[in-house]
């Protein structure tokens, strides 16, 4: 860690330096403009714009590196890790890329963290250079070259080789200070790249249904983790409005609202339109012939089949827009329509370089390690998924400069997405080594009989009446608590909508995305154990303790400054610790785009606060009289360092938490 500090001081000291000498550059040229040296007078201006451009930069940088070093939180896993790296590099200078294994650990007599590579290096020693040498003189080799640093107490060697390490208590209590006086600052992630998110995506015509509600969520929670992050992000709904099920859809537009040019048809329940349209598709043959006509008139650009799909589209979008309200969804339309254009063009580029068969009339493009080749191309001469998919890949990685594409797709489509991703880098749109392009799959929703979540008919379940039954639910509980004879009408209503799109989103996320899960009403709405509402009361609770005891947030802003969190009983040492984790846990996520990992500390954290608060005394009262006798305001302080994370890590998940519950 002082090694970091030290590299990263001794940098702002060099561009510090560089700034003066450019700056005293910059004068000296000004007077030679002065004094009207006129032969070299362009060479000295280009010069002198030159040195400017990079005073500036330099300034700039120097703002951000200031910035960096004050605002970002530390991972504390990760400076370990430097520290212990640091160690087995000194220790085995010619040994390449060595295992760095460092974890928290799992019980307070091995310490607060483990470092784990005695055994790995043993195994690899063993292997390349045929030299047997146990792990426990290893781990003392490495900790005898571990350097000084602010954050380590002490260290031990355990069993056959396990480095155990104690974190110093006035480092942990420094940074509980840092993160109560700046907030909860994002880990430093170096330099800021634009992300892609491609979520949600349902279909015109088509009502948005339980299997979209995995994918807005967790898209939603990633985009908002990036943000937080850092990152420029760019939220993208890939709707599906184009193809050729509107050539049946404004027919029957046609047929039932012939005055829809002038009149804006009602069309109330889109559902039902489009299920008449489609019957009609499939046994009217005249139908049938003139839905294909509009077709080519709608892909023709004719203006009155281009207002006939708006009209339509818009229906579609104002439901999209009632659920995206209620979720706290924020997304930018860019649905498959909007690659029409670029579709030519890829499939010009693939034959220009050689990548496409034919085959019964189609154009293919076989993609080495994928069986099923990609259709670019209809015998029809008209586009595919594939081709609008290439398109998109195209635009996001060459148009829009994204560094890292998210999609957030159901597993279902794994194999289409990969094809498509190696296809994108084998025409040489982007390198895997530098862009990243990833498919966060996830599983389905599944109803209590452990099959596809379905309504008691056998229909798949609107996602509009899930909320609606969700609310009514949320509403329920309260009143069997009786919230509602203790919160005014606008608290009730805002408990109520925290609970109940609270309790739906925590219990999508909290699973690993990549597995199905079951959705329950009563367990996502159950206040015990690891569930939104277990959580969002746990919240309420902490932020009233200082409420309570009559100490306001200026308050705690000027005991955050002057006061020293002491962490002397072992609760508060082991929720300091907790609180400090938090932001290991969001570099982890970045990596895997794993979710579930934030709502298992926020459950950690939680758990470790009730220990605490069960164990530590923050306001202590006359037991006569109840009157408050003693505020432990370092207490109340690692109360607040826990509600703000908290705060922060809901955010993340899109959770609304309130001040009464």
């Amino acid at each position: 860690m002082e090694a970091r500090v030290a590299q990263s001081a001794a940098r702002l000291a060099r561009q510090e330096n560089e700034i003066k000498l450019l700056t005293a550059e910059i004068e000296r040229l000004k007077n030679f403009g002065c004094l009207g040296v006129s032969p070299s007078l362009e060479g000295l201006r280009d010069e002198n714009a030159k040195l400017k451009y990079r005073l500036n930069f330099l300034k700039k940088s120097l703002q951000e590196e200031r910035s960096k070093s004050v605002k970002s939180m530390i991972n504390i896993n990760s400076c370990l890790q430097e520290i212990f790296g640091a160690a087995i590099q000194a220790a085995y200078p010619d040994l390449e890329n060595p295992p760095l294994v460092v974890t928290p650990s799992q019980q307070p007599k091995f310490g607060d963290y483990q470092c784990n590579s005695a055994m790995g290096i043993s195994q690899i020693l063993l292997k390349t250079r045929e030299q047997k040498v146990i792990p426990r003189e290893i781990a003392e080799k490495i900790v005898k070259n571990i350097p000084a640093n602010e954050c380590i107490e002490k260290v031990e060697i355990a069993g056959p080789g396990f480095i155990n390490v104690h974190l110093r208590k006035d480092f942990v209590s420094k940074q509980l200070s840092s993160l109560l006086i700046n907030g909860v600052q994002p880990p430093a992630v170096g330099k800021r790249k634009k992300v892609v998110v491609d979520f949600s995506s349902p279909n015109i015509a088509k009502e948005m249904h339980v299997g979209h509600l995995r994918s807005t969520i967790i898209g939603e929670s990633m985009c908002r983790l990036f943000e937080f992050a850092g990152y420029d992000v760019l939220r993208l709904n890939h709707l599906g409005d184009w193809g050729t099920q509107f050539g049946m859809l404004i027919a029957h537009l046609q047929d039932k609202f012939p005055d829809y040019l002038t009149v804006s048809p009602p069309i109330g329940d889109l559902q039902a339109f489009y299920k008449e349209s489609k019957r009609r598709f499939d046994t009217e043959e005249e139908f049938k012939k003139r839905a294909y006509q509009c077709v080519v008139l709608l892909q023709s650009k004719n203006p009155d089949f281009i207002k006939a799909w708006n009209l339509i589209c818009d229906v579609s979008r104002r439901e999209f827009q009632k659920i995206y309200n209620c979720l706290d969804i924020t997304i930018i339309e860019r649905g498959e329509s909007f690659y029409h254009e670029m579709m030519k063009d890829i499939v010009k580029e693939f034959e220009d370089k050689g990548f496409v068969q034919v085959d019964d009339g189609r154009k293919i493009v076989f993609v080495p390690g994928f069986p099923v080749p990609l259709t670019i191309m209809k015998s029809d001469g008209g586009y595919t998924y594939d081709t609008s998919d290439l398109a998109a890949l195209k635009h996001r990685l060459c148009e829009e400069k994204g560094d890292i594409l998210i999609y957030v797709v159901d597993s279902g489509q794994s194999v289409h997405l990969q094809t498509v991703f190696a296809a994108g880098q084998m025409i040489g749109w982007y390198d895997p080594k530098v862009t990243r392009v990833a498919h966060a799959a996830f599983g389905v929703v599944l109803g209590e009989d452990k099959k596809k979540f379905k309504t008691r008919s056998g229909d798949t379940v609107r996602l509009i009446d899930l909320l609606e039954e969700g609310l009514k639910r949320a509403m329920d509980k309260l009143k069997d608590k009786e919230r509602d004879k203790v919160l005014t009408p606008e608290e009730l209503k805002a408990a109520q909508t925290s609970v109940a799109f609270g309790c739906i989103k925590y219990a999508d996320l909290s699973h690993n995305r990549l597995n199905d899960y079951v959705f329950s009403f009563d367990k996502m709405l159950d206040d015990r154990g690891n569930t939104a509402a277990y959580l969002l009361y746990a919240f309420t609770r902490i932020r009233a303790i200082a409420r309570l005891a009559n100490i306001d947030e200026q308050m705690l802003r000027k005991a955050a400054r002057e006061e020293v969190l002491v962490l002397d009983h072992e609760k508060e040492w082991k929720l300091g610790k907790c609180i400090l984790r938090f932001p290991e846990i969001l570099q982890k996520i970045l990596e895997d785009l794993l979710l579930h990992t934030l709502c298992d500390y926020l459950y950690e954290l939680a758990t470790t606060f009730t220990e605490f608060y069960d164990s530590c005394y923050c306001v202590e009262k006359d037991r006569q009289t109840g009157q408050i006798v003693k505020v432990n305001m370092w207490r109340l302080l690692l109360c607040e360092a826990t509600a703000t994370v908290m705060a922060k890590g809901f955010d993340i998940l899109g959770i609304k938490p309130v001040q009464r519950m």
